[in-house]
């Protein structure tokens, strides 16, 4: 997004020297942050494998656009947002690669973008210093080539919280509106209630400025509508479908869940149950000292009279983090890349003020290389956990793909179902459809199972050791990958 003619700069200058006049800017590249960007792209694309087989959010959420397997099951929280930024490849192609690669690129593309509409408060250097922290952490660098919203809400919380500074300022920027709308619609499009967090602070910050709260919360409704109105034709309403939702995520309410996140940080992609031990202090110590850094960049802001820039999202990040910190009971790392978004941006203002705060040589020395040094740490701790996350990741995915294989020798192919242990994303490696009758994937009962097993070919996954349910009891039982299969009788096999 490009910035207005009459954007104001409030980055923060050093101590003492005065504040800088309005300039008149045109828009032009900024290399810095381009050079950020594509490093990021780049990097998804050597770190975190191309061929990395998809995982069982994904499958569910590339199955409802894919022109190669039917649709999974779409229970309550999930919103249709990132289906849609997939459908471009998913819709005819079933490569991996390529839609890893189209993800990395336009992830790349979009971090550069979201920053840049920032450009008008932060210097470019800041900028280019917070893209890079937000850039570097194992995981958004392990989701920005995934088919999951979570990188996408971060996306749209830089853009729409630097569009709103923009537009408060500038009410002629049309720029800056649209970019408001378009960041709230984006949040709202991949994970509603994320979005309406993100945004509690600006709500707030627009009492007085009706046409600002107003772009904001039809932002909110444009890219939730779709969800509001699934809720009523497939969940018996928004209220029945929040429940839902609630449900499954084992019931909105008072969770402490800060151990949690913080036993996730070592590569756990879900964390549910969450037990066991937390990571070595040394995998763990970037994230105790992420808030020190915010608040020492927002002290820094409000000593240089130029607080709103950075304190609004320090603001939004505490808005977006709360829920998975406080209110659900389980954990996954993925759910905080909006709060980390916004949190560079302070992290950044307050490392750049140690770097050129201290009078004399010696002394901006030793400041430059602690930063250096703990940057360089920094960056060895997040390379180490994202090469463990994508092998244990591969290793998983790989065994879905050779139970696939498993099955499709036995005869289970096209049109066919599954149900039972990891039937979802099982199913879509096979290619066929998925249903279960319990859990948070219930789709149907155990007659219409038994009805559809007398036409399609039909199987039931079991771990070894379990038994399966009744009526696969007297199903011939084969060896699928590391699973055992029940396999209906007398379907004619697929294609």
């Amino acid at each position: 997004m490009a910035d207005g003619s009459n954007a104001t700069r409030t980055g923060a200058p050093r101590a003492g020297r005065p504040p800088q006049p309005l300039r008149t800017r045109r828009s032009r590249p900024e290399p810095r942050l381009g050079a950020v960007a594509a490093a990021f792209a780049l990097a998804q694309l050597v770190l975190v494998l191309p061929d990395l087989g998809l995982g069982w959010d994904e499958t569910v959420y590339v199955s409802q656009v894919s022109g190669h397997v039917p649709a999974a099951y779409f229970s309550a929280p999930r919103s249709r947002g990132i289906s849609l930024l997939v459908a471009p490849i998913a819709s005819w192609s079933d490569s991996t690669v390529l839609l890893r690669i189209y993800l990395a690129v336009l992830s790349g593309l979009a971090l550069y973008l979201a920053l840049r509409v920032w450009r008008g408060h932060l210097g470019p250097g800041v900028l280019a210093l917070a893209g890079a922290l937000f850039a570097s952490l194992w995981v958004t660098l392990f989701y920005g080539p995934q088919a999951m919203p979570n990188y996408w809400v971060a996306i749209g919380a830089l853009a729409c919280v630097g569009c709103f500074l923009r537009a408060r300022a500038n009410a002629r920027d049309r720029a800056a509106w649209w970019g408001v709308f378009a960041g709230a619609a984006l949040m709202a499009g991949m994970r509603p209630m994320d979005g309406v967090y993100v945004v509690l602070p600006l709500l707030a910050l627009s009492v007085r400025r009706p046409r600002l709260l107003v772009v904001l919360v039809v932002g909110l409704v444009a890219g939730a509508g779709e969800w509001v109105i699934e809720a009523y034709a497939s969940y018996g309403g928004l209220t029945q479908r929040l429940s839902a939702a609630s449900a499954i995520q084992g019931g909105i309410g008072w969770h402490l869940a800060v151990v949690y996140q913080l036993r996730s940080l070592g590569g756990r992609t879900l964390c549910r149950p969450c037990s066991g031990s937390a990571p070595s202090p040394v995998v763990t110590l970037w994230w105790f000292a992420l808030p020190l850094l915010a608040a020492l960049g927002a002290v820094v802001a409000v000593r240089t009279r130029r607080a709103l820039p950075v304190l609004l999202p320090l603001a939004c990040a505490v808005a977006a983090a709360v829920p998975y910190l406080l209110l659900i009971g389980y954990a996954a790392p993925r759910f905080l890349l909006p709060a980390y978004a916004l949190l560079a941006l302070p992290v950044a203002h307050g490392l750049a003020h140690l770097v050129t705060a201290p009078n004399g040589r010696i002394a901006r020395t030793v400041a430059v290389s602690l930063v250096a040094v703990g940057v360089a740490g920094h960056l060895a701790v997040q390379y180490v956990v994202l090469e463990h996350t994508v092998h244990s990741s591969a290793a998983s995915r790989a065994d879905w793909s050779r139970t696939a294989g498993a099955l499709r020798t036995l005869g289970v192919r096209q049109p066919c179902l599954l149900s039972g242990y990891d039937a979802v994303p099982i199913a879509f490696y096979t290619g066929c459809g998925s249903a279960q009758t319990a859990g948070h994937d219930a789709s149907t009962t155990v007659a219409e199972l038994t009805r559809t097993a007398h036409r399609t070919s039909f199987a039931v996954l079991a771990p070894p050791g379990d038994r399966p349910p009744a009526y696969a009891r007297t199903w011939s039982e084969e060896k699928a990958g590391g699973l055992r299969a029940y396999v209906a009788p007398d379907v004619p096999k697929g294609r």
